[in-house]
């Protein structure tokens, strides 16, 4: 696993941790295209033009806060070149959120006045932006949003906006996961039906991902094929479910000649508001 930490005379470079991985923070945020820092950048020590790295910034210094030395971010911390090590970390994702101390969700539509002292006690000020942001339109988005114990949002500002814990009854509405899923609840105990239902309405830039992303919600592994189409995708992380849990749990993976059509569908009814 390869973490973020800050460089001595100023700036960021990468280490790489096999076994002893220290405490860490994590980033959750939505892509903008052209303007993240990728893993080549960050090696070399370029890049830093580039709106993403503001947000690793952010990350640091919230981090550094905290008494985190070290943080990880998906657009940097792969080498996505590398099939191998992608496809290790596409299946180890849930288990790096989950194993975060504390995972900061930058919302980069959601912006709060700098005159607002304290964004909590405003809500006012941010919670309509909050409800509509795209973070919660997107596939990767649900398991960082379910894995980490400590989840925590922030404004495009830095301004922060309170925590998985304060804002519950918020995040249920906009996304209809159940509360006790938000508690981090051991996601078995809810039937498989039920947790694809959670990414209704949650988009992915690649068509696999839709599958792809859900690996850790179901607590399977399965190596990525892009290329395969979402239907086939789909169709594996079926019969992986299936194979997992030795029973089948809900309607939706009870008929393999139906699952690919089920499945595409739950994912695209339009999310309710």
């Amino acid at each position: 696993m390869r973490l973020i930490g800050s460089k001595p005379g100023g700036g960021f470079e990468l280490s790489t941790f096999n076994d002893d991985i220290p405490p860490y923070a994590i980033l959750s945020h939505t892509w903008s295209e052209g303007e993240e820092v990728t893993y080549d950048e960050l090696a070399t020590g370029i890049g830093k033009d580039k709106a993403g790295y503001a947000k690793l910034r952010f990350c640091g210094e919230r981090a550094a806060k905290e008494g985190l030395n070290y943080f990880w971010v998906d657009t940097c911390c792969i080498d996505k070149r590398d099939n191998v090590e992608l496809s290790t970390a596409l299946n180890s994702m849930f288990r790096w959120y989950r194993r975060a101390t504390k995972c900061y969700v930058h919302l980069s539509d959601v912006h709060v006045p700098d005159e607002v002292p304290d964004a909590q006690e405003f809500r006012i000020t941010w919670e309509d932006a909050f409800r509509r942001s795209r973070w919660f339109t997107r596939g990767w988005t649900l398991q960082e949003l379910l894995a980490p114990a400590s989840v925590e949002f922030f404004s495009a500002n830095g301004k922060q906006l309170g925590s998985k814990i304060t804002l519950e009854q918020e995040i249920h509405e906009i996304t209809r996961i159940p509360i006790r899923a938000l508690r981090n609840y051991d996601l078995r105990e809810f039937k498989v039906d039920e947790r694809m239902s959670w990414v209704t309405g949650r988009k992915t830039t690649v068509d696999e991902d839709r599958a792809y992303c859900l690996l850790g919600i179901f607590g399977v592994f399965l190596p990525p094929i892009y290329g395969e189409g979402e239907e086939y995708a789909l169709g594996r992380l079926k019969a992986e479910i299936e194979r997992h849990s030795g029973t089948l749990q809900s309607s939706y993976v009870s008929d393999t000649r139906r699952i690919p059509g089920m499945f595409l569908f739950a994912l695209m009814v339009p999310m309710p508001a």
